[in-house]
């Protein structure tokens, strides 16, 4: 397994491509989510696995139960790591489906920019300003095809 910094600079770079695709190509390639999904948060999901099966402990699951219990988790560089690598992959997912559902709701992807923008920074942040956007967009807060 290459050592953390160089999986960092290289899972930070995996993410940067997908977030460049998301805002600035997919307006023109019909086929971004596959290529998003499939592939580059694929290789982030994968990543993260090896980071957590390679660091596995059998007391993990009672480090879950308290603030104390986490924060000793990620002492371990590769813990560390892994927790970083699942919000480059959980963000990206989040800002794949912002995409996916603006589409379905006919909101063109300017609106969506800052949503996207503030997704790849502060995730629940960038949903709610997506939600927000939608509301104001379709004036249907709970929107029927969610999906």
């Amino acid at each position: 397994m290459m050592n953390m910094d160089t999986l960092f600079m290289v899972t930070c770079g995996i993410a940067a491509i997908g977030w460049i695709i998301l805002i600035f190509v997919s307006p023109f390639w019909p086929n971004y989510e596959k290529f998003l999904i499939g592939v580059l948060i694929a290789i982030l999901s994968l990543a993260y696995s090896m980071l957590n099966f390679s660091n596995f402990d059998p007391d993990i699951l009672s480090k879950f139960s308290n603030l104390k219990g986490i924060l000793s988790l990620y002492e371990n560089p590769a813990l560390l790591l892994a927790g970083w690598v699942h919000f480059l992959a959980f963000d990206l997912f989040v800002a794949v489906w912002i995409k996916r559902n603006s589409t379905l709701h006919g909101i063109k992807h300017g609106w969506i920019i800052p949503a996207l923008i503030f997704t790849c920074l502060l995730a629940p942040l960038g949903f709610l300003i997506y939600i927000l956007t939608r509301w104001i967009k379709t004036k249907d807060y709970f929107a029927d095809n969610a999906m």
